[in-house]
């Protein structure tokens, strides 16, 4: 009985540390995606709607865009490519930057 409370104590520690590493890298990769999204509208004279939120939705769809584009080139943090994230988020918000213009006019 006491190997059977023993063995259900550690089966549930390996549950908690595994989904507490899987939390921890999903932060990282959306504090990551931020980053990157927030770095490509630096270099695009545009407000980034939506603040921070925009600017990981920019860093997560420029991380696909660049990686569609050109692979895994680069340093990998947090699951992201960062070279090939920034270059897709660059992409993506010069687009999204014309695309508004366009509309505005």
């Amino acid at each position: 009985m006491c190997a059977l409370i023993l063995l259900l104590v550690l089966i549930a520690l390996i549950l908690s540390i595994y989904v507490t590493v899987s939390f921890i890298g999903l932060l990282v990769t959306l504090l990551i995606a931020g980053v990157v999204g927030w770095l490509a509208y630096k270099f695009v004279p545009v407000k980034l709607p939506y603040g921070f939120l925009g600017a990981i939705v920019a860093g997560l769809a420029g991380s696909w865009i660049g990686g569609w584009l050109l692979g895994d080139v680069g340093p990998s943090i947090g699951g992201i490519a960062v070279f090939p994230a920034l270059v897709g988020s660059l992409i993506l918000a010069v687009v999204s930057t014309v695309i508004t213009r366009t509309t505005k006019s």
